[in-house]
């Protein structure tokens, strides 16, 4: 069976993978919102 300290060191590395996925969600989300309005905004003059 798993020591205890073995599972607190999975979770808090589950955890920091999960935070990281959920940032990276967000960079590449604001990313595409801009590359879509750069692609389609008018181009000036």
């Amino acid at each position: 069976m798993a020591d205890d300290g073995d599972i607190k060191v999975h979770e808090a590395t589950y955890h920091r993978v999960l935070g990281l996925l959920q940032c990276g969600g967000a960079v590449i989300f604001v990313l595409v919102l801009l590359l879509i309005y750069f692609a389609l905004a008018p181009v000036s003059k």
